[in-house]
């Protein structure tokens, strides 16, 4: 008979507050087209992206995220030195240690509270969010500050036609809060790691090793050594999104027992709206299912995609307190993570 006391945490979790973090600056598709060769038409039908937003030099990935967080605590209705964990996603902190999240833990002002960073690309929202709703239910934090925050523009290759007009900058933040009823589903998860070529750090860190032979190394129309960036392989991942993640994006709304005519709001990670469109016909959702299009002004923010849709959505008023969403994060890796969640 074991002598470990069981866990009492809260019978299930919820999302209490939702908050964003957009950088000042708007990048419209002609900035793009200074660097490569292509048109605005041509950006808009493949991707449905207008603008995005890049951060300056004060934006960096803490202060965005600081920013998201004191709006989503605020939206919550708690205080800071409530939150018992934060979870930072996030692939562009180009920190390998100490993770970021301890830096806005400390700066936000929580107490002492746990802190740790995930890589899980585009779907590291939905990871984050399965993480804190397993320390609530399990007890180890009755409060859990999740966050999406990506500066995609330090890893923009300007000069790479297949994804220079993709990626965009931002935070957006959740917190995550006891329940007495459900209101985060089941998550349905997992990896293809086989493709993880597909979506990839174009040359790794190692690489540039002061004093390393350089000579094999990427570089840019004037010569000069690139720095890492992120390239995919386009139609690779748009047949893998629309065919394999609406099969998944299924199969959370059967975990969470939830029917296509039940749902109110739709929240894919924002990649490309054609990717999107194409989810929302393979899964026959009813017109009257509010669907996220931040994808065309604000770009690709991998693992803030979702928390900033969600924000804006909810601001906007197209979304509202209590509906049911479908969300769903998909990329490098590949990985992916879907639930269904009762927005704050």
């Amino acid at each position: 008979m074991s002598k470990i006391k069981p866990s009492k945490g809260a019978p299930y979790a919820r999302i209490l507050g939702v908050g964003g973090y957009r950088p000042v600056r708007v990048v419209p598709n002609e900035v793009i087209l200074e660097h490569i060769d292509s048109s605005d038409e041509w950006i808009r039908s493949r991707s449905g992206i207008e603008t995005r937003h890049w951060a300056n030099d004060e934006e960096t990935v803490a202060a965005m995220s600081i920013e998201a967080s004191g709006k989503a605590i605020a939206d919550a209705g708690i205080t800071v030195g409530q939150i018992g964990a934060v979870i930072v996603s996030t692939v562009s902190h180009f920190k390998q240690t100490p993770a970021v999240a301890t830096e806005i833990a400390d700066k936000l002002g929580t107490d002492k509270a746990a802190a740790f960073d995930i890589s899980a690309g585009c779907a590291g929202f939905g990871y984050g969010l399965t993480l804190a709703k397993g320390m609530i239910v399990e007890g180890s934090a009755e409060h859990v500050l999740v966050i999406g925050v990506e500066r995609l523009s330090d890893l923009t290759d300007l000069e790479d036609r297949a994804t220079a007009f993709l990626f965009g900058d931002g935070a957006g933040a959740v917190v995550v809060g006891p329940s007495q009823e459900p209101a985060i589903g089941p998550t349905v998860w997992g990896s293809e790691g086989d493709k993880s070529d597909t979506i990839r750090q174009t040359v790794p860190w190692d690489e540039y090793r002061v004093g390393g032979d350089v000579s094999g190394l990427p570089v840019d129309s004037a010569g000069n050594v690139k720095f890492p960036a992120i390239t995919q392989e386009g139609q690779a991942v748009f047949r893998w999104a629309v065919f394999e993640m609406a099969k998944v994006a299924q199969q959370a709304l059967d975990a969470a027992g939830i029917s296509p005519t039940e749902l109110d709001v739709f929240i894919p990670h924002q990649a490309n709206e054609r990717i999107i469109d194409s989810m929302v016909k393979t899964l026959k959702l009813p017109e009257s299912v509010t669907v996220a299009r931040d994808v065309r002004t604000t770009g690709n923010t991998s693992a803030a995609s979702i928390p900033l849709a969600m924000e804006r959505l909810l601001e906007t008023g197209e979304a509202k307190s209590g509906d049911t969403a479908l969300v769903i994060g998909f990329g490098a890796g590949l990985v992916y993570a879907a639930t269904v969640v009762t927005l704050p």
